[in-house]
């Protein structure tokens, strides 16, 4: 990460071990394994986002909050790919999507390989919605499988219980995406050329419409639901808002979790 905010990221003060498995060193790993230490995976995507956020958008900010989750329970965060099931998105020049079955792959080796050395405990905190299903499929045959545990952390939901109404709902390409950009990175972040959203009411209803626990409706093309690829307004973004709201997010996350890995 290259924002401000993550300048601390690598070897912690008084020389902890990084939070990253990437930059650990076998002796780092080896101590996180004798205390039960959590792996952390971050899901997002690679999807366009307008013209004032970046692809990465959903990518930045499942890392970013997987960093702030690992910090608050002594856990470290595992390499991933930054690529995701979003094939809504193919529309759109620069979008690159994973099939379902290819997305499950990759986190059912990923998650068998840190079960093989021994961790018992993984958090997925995942930013896309496309992920979720793949998601299910493989948390749910990994615990069948194995004795480890599994915790699916869909951070945009939890994003938008806690402050949705703050900031205009989770919306695709507007403040509750902005925020997080601008806290890892706000140089990847052009609020000045957020033009063009398309209509809000209709985003938000055929969102509802998709994500309904009763009765739900598959969509093809983002377009259906806002035919500029995005809706909303991250003009009110601030880095100053997204500490206070991105801390909050990962205190909730981290208190919620903590006893979910001792079998609470």
């Amino acid at each position: 990460m290259n924002g401000s905010a993550n300048k601390s990221n690598g070897a912690a003060a008084g020389g902890s071990a990084p939070l990253r498995l990437m930059e650990m060193r076998m002796p780092h790993f080896e101590e996180a394994l004798r205390r039960g230490a959590p792996a952390i995976i971050p899901t997002g995507s690679v999807e366009q986002h307008g013209a004032h956020l970046p692809y990465g958008t959903d990518t930045y900010t499942a890392e970013l909050i997987a960093e702030g989750v690992a910090r608050r329970l002594g856990g470290y965060v595992l390499p991933f790919t930054p690529l995701g099931v979003t094939p809504i998105h193919m529309s759109f020049p620069g979008t690159i999507t994973l099939k379902p079955q290819t997305f499950a792959a990759l986190l059912t080796d990923v998650c068998e390989s840190i079960i093989g050395h021994g961790a018992r405990h993984i958090v997925v905190i995942n930013w896309h919605e496309g992920n979720i299903p793949a998601m299910q499929m493989v948390a749910s045959d990994i615990v069948r499988r194995t004795d480890a545990r599994v915790i699916l952390v869909q951070a945009c939901y939890v994003a938008e219980e806690m402050f949705g109404h703050e900031v205009g709902g989770l919306t695709h390409g507007g403040e509750i995406e902005a925020l997080p950009v601008l806290l890892y990175n706000p140089g990847l972040v052009a609020l000045d050329e957020a033009r063009g959203s398309s209509e809000r009411s209709r985003g938000e209803a055929m969102d509802r419409r998709r994500r309904s626990k009763g009765i739900s409706v598959p969509v093809r093309d983002i377009r259906e639901i806002a035919p500029t690829g995005w809706y909303g307004d991250p003009s009110p973004a601030t880095e100053e808002k997204a500490r206070r709201l991105f801390t909050a997010l990962m205190d909730r996350i981290a208190d919620e979790v903590r006893p979910l890995l001792h079998g609470e």
